[in-house]
């Protein structure tokens, strides 16, 4: 970790605890800030902020006093979650605070370099087939997972030596929070239109993922999704080497798919059978991660043996098991319609039962009618599964089953099946309806997925 003097006695405000929060906080305690953290949870149900406080850092749970501003802050570091129209935040926005989110701390004590990745769909998968991709063949050192996937980017920052790689996803939450953050290889997946309640217009979450390419230079490569005329588009406003990859077209200087095989440039990588996850989608992670790793020197050897023995990751189109002939696939994660189009592109539909519902957000499904046509059957439920039903019908799939909830789903799908099928949970809604997260949904689905086999 370098060991940075610019925060020695400088008063930071840390807004937000959970992961990223503490992690932050505890840096910045490292690194001599005066750290003040303030949590909306009670302190009595705050293990963060009890861990911080045995470490001497000031906190302040279960409100968010506005007065706390009076107190001179240099920095504000926020939750990525933490909307900009929050009072605090807004507060600080008008009193010229600098509004920094975790990812930024980590650029800066980084000693190694970073491979960011962002996207509307497909940043875990990517991230993950990275990941997996450095750690081959690899002399010295480690690929280091963070951010977005789950662990938090400054404490995985502060342990990384100078013979490691940090492969970093990033959402547009945290993207908002960069001021110098700079990789040395980004990636962008893909962009559609997402959390506009957070972002407010399409403009402005297309802005915040941007944002990755900020600061690079004709010394780093941007690898972005040629797929998308926006993107190509965009390419052009970027001080980056781009390195592209499409599933359609062939690129002199990308990754791309040709009669079912995949080359760089004029090299053949593998063929896209031997991926070991399903699904055009995954084609595409698959693309975005193989460029990255020609960047970083792997061989074609190591390419195919990591991604042939990649199955998943939980909770994204993840192979649970086989029972009497029956493919069971958790895709829990697929929290919006886009992404269980995507997870559908990977199936037979006529041999493909579907899981689906979720939380109302007061839109509906139209969008999802061409690719739920010909399948076998739906089973719904949650708050949507009225919703969905209609739009089943429109796609004129004629077995709708509507249920309580997951746990009651599968064993109705499996009814439904007979050997050689594949039955997917993909609910194309968020869980909070019926689940706290999704991963205790995807979680909820593999434990019924079991009880099947007693």
């Amino acid at each position: 970790m370098k060991q940075i003097k610019q925060y020695e006695n400088e008063k930071v405000l840390v807004l937000g605890l959970a992961k990223s929060g503490f992690s932050a906080a505890k840096l910045l305690n490292d690194l001599g800030a005066l750290v003040t953290v303030n949590d909306g949870k009670p302190f009595e149900e705050n293990p963060e902020a009890q861990g911080l406080l045995e470490q001497g850092v000031r906190v302040i749970t279960g409100h968010h006093p506005i007065e706390l501003l009076d107190e001179d802050f240099s920095l504000m570091v926020k939750n990525p979650g933490i909307p900009y129209d929050n009072p605090l935040v807004a507060k600080a926005e008008e009193l010229h605070i600098p509004i920094l989110t975790e990812v930024e701390l980590a650029y800066q004590v980084a000693e190694c370099p970073i491979v960011g990745i962002t996207g509307t769909n497909g940043k875990t998968t990517t991230t993950t087939m990275i990941g997996l991709l450095l750690n081959q063949e690899r002399a010295a050192g480690k690929a280091h997972l963070a951010g977005n996937i789950g662990f938090p980017a400054s404490e995985v920052a502060a342990k990384a030596t100078a013979d490691d790689d940090i492969v970093m996803e990033l959402s547009s939450f945290q993207l908002m929070g960069i001021r110098e953050f700079k990789p040395q290889i980004a990636v962008i997946t893909n962009i559609y239109e997402a959390h506009l309640d957070y972002h407010k217009t399409r403009k402005n979450y297309v802005a915040a993922k941007w944002a990755i390419q900020e600061n690079m230079t004709a010394d780093d490569y941007l690898v972005l999704n040629w797929n998308s005329e926006e993107l190509q588009e965009m390419s052009k406003q970027t001080n980056a080497q781009i390195v592209p990859f499409s599933t359609r077209e062939k690129l002199a200087n990308g990754v791309y798919v040709v009669d079912d095989s995949i080359y760089y440039k004029e090299e053949k990588i593998m063929d896209t059978s031997e991926l070991g996850v399903p699904g055009t989608h995954n084609i595409e992670n698959a693309l975005a991660a193989i460029a990255v790793a020609k960047l970083k020197g792997i061989t074609n050897e190591g390419i195919r043996s990591a991604l042939s023995n990649f199955h998943g990751v939980p909770h994204r189109t993840q192979y649970v098991d086989t029972i009497n002939g029956r493919k069971f696939y958790n895709d829990s994660k697929a929290t919006n319609s886009l992404a269980t189009e995507m997870a559908l592109s990977g199936f037979d539909n006529e041999r493909l039962i579907l899981l689906a519902g979720g939380l109302d957000r007061g839109n509906d499904f139209d969008e999802l009618i061409p690719s739920l046509e010909g399948l076998k059957a739906i089973i719904l439920f949650g708050e949507t599964k009225d919703k969905l039903a209609d739009t089943a019908k429109r796609a004129g799939i004629q077995n709708i089953i509507l249920t309580s909830n997951v746990e009651t789903a599968v064993p109705l799908a499996y009814e439904q099946s007979k050997a050689g099928d594949s039955i997917l949970l993909s609910p194309a809604n968020a869980s909070w309806d019926q689940y706290p997260n999704f991963e205790i949904r995807g979680d909820k689905f593999m434990h019924a997925v079991k009880q099947l086999e007693k």
